[in-house]
């Protein structure tokens, strides 16, 4: 099982100082966040995309480029890559691109995002987004499968005898989740195509992830993508820790009053009740996270949100010591006990191009 930390690039002012960073400040924080990461022996990296104030990443394959060459083993991906304003083209490009630059270390998220104001911006309207997620991905899938492609369809220019550049690394694309929060439309796209699906897990309760995930799990088995629980199925989480729950929620209670996203609406006790969000000792957030398996099954991917709200780089850097010095080798360790072995792990460029190979013997 991978486990990582995501950011979705917010500046936000840190309620407990009046402090709100630079554009500069934050990316240079993003990078020094990774590198921890990796430092700490976590998996994975992702980092979000958004063309809006109050965000700063607007091109996270830049970002990821960089810190692939900063880097050696850590996985990195996108929370998430905007399938619906994006041109297909590009995306296809950028990800073979950073494919090549990473050796192999990328996979992408795909998503719709949640910014109504995006889509002009783009050219295009937010009435159209999931019709623009299914289009635009059966293009993007089409681009990295085939060396030339002639296309139409409704939401941009055809092709006619295109070569998208550079060809996937190995000839295998990048592995893709879908990722949603509420739309079934998307969790069924993943399912057709057999790649991962990616539940936000921030907002909503537990049966609504589960909901979520079981049909997406059904609808990958009647695809005949292999049985219901070898379905490829990752989590997001929020987790604020420090070694005494009293103090952790003290901390963090300013940070969550005051957040952009949640602040001001139910309380800190509240919504860590009715959600996955997690403040705590490390064995609280070990204890939760263990128990996001009684309802969404075996998974192959959790990754935490860790740097949002306005909390100050050096809290951030210390929740990274708890996470890989106290929180996930005894994850891995119990979820590595509970999993059968015919559930797959999370894809990785070595794998896929293993699994090619295999199925090109078979074939031959």
């Amino acid at each position: 099982m991978q486990f990582g930390v995501f950011s979705v690039s917010d500046i936000t002012t840190d309620p407990t100082t009046g402090t709100t960073p630079t554009e500069g400040e934050r990316l240079a924080a993003v990078l020094k966040i990774a590198e921890k990461a990796e430092e700490v022996g976590l998996d994975v990296f992702a980092l979000g995309e958004h063309h809006n104030p109050p965000f700063f990443s607007s091109s996270p394959t830049t970002t990821l480029a960089f810190i692939a060459a900063r880097t050696r083993r850590l996985q990195l991906s996108t929370a998430t890559t905007l399938i619906t304003t994006n041109d297909p083209v590009k995306i296809a490009e950028d990800y073979a691109m950073l494919q090549h630059l990473a050796g192999g270390r990328v996979d992408l998220m795909l998503g719709r995002g949640n910014t109504g104001p995006v889509y002009p911006w783009f050219g295009q309207d937010i009435r159209d987004g999931i019709p623009l997620a299914v289009e635009n991905y059966a293009l993007l899938r089409r681009l990295w499968d085939e060396e030339v492609v002639d296309w139409e369809g409704k939401f941009r220019t055809p092709l006619q005898g295109f070569t998208s550049t550079p060809r996937p690394l190995d000839g295998v694309a990048p592995f893709v989740w879908h990722g949603s929060i509420r739309s079934p439309e998307i969790a069924e796209q993943a399912a057709f195509y057999g790649d991962g699906f990616f539940h936000n897990h921030i907002f909503w309760p537990p049966v609504h992830t589960k909901r979520m995930v079981e049909f997406y799990r059904r609808r990958f088995e009647h695809y005949g993508h292999g049985a219901a629980d070898q379905a490829i199925v990752g989590l997001g989480g929020q987790a604020f820790m420090r070694r005494n729950s009293q103090d952790a929620v003290r901390e963090f209670r300013p940070y969550f009053d005051n957040a952009p996203v949640y602040g001001h609406g139910p309380s800190l006790e509240d919504f860590t009740r009715q959600t996955p969000l997690t403040v705590g000792s490390p064995q609280e957030v070990i204890d939760r996270t263990l128990g996001f398996r009684e309802y969404v099954g075996d998974y192959q991917r959790q990754l935490f949100l860790v740097d949002h709200a306005g909390l100050p780089l050096k809290t951030v850097l210390e929740q990274l010591d708890l996470l890989g010095e106290e929180v996930v080798p005894v994850l891995r360790r119990e979820f590595a006990a509970l999993k059968p072995a015919h559930v797959p792990d999370a894809p990785t460029h070595e794998s896929l191009v293993a699994a090619r190979a295999a199925n090109e013997l078979e074939v031959a």
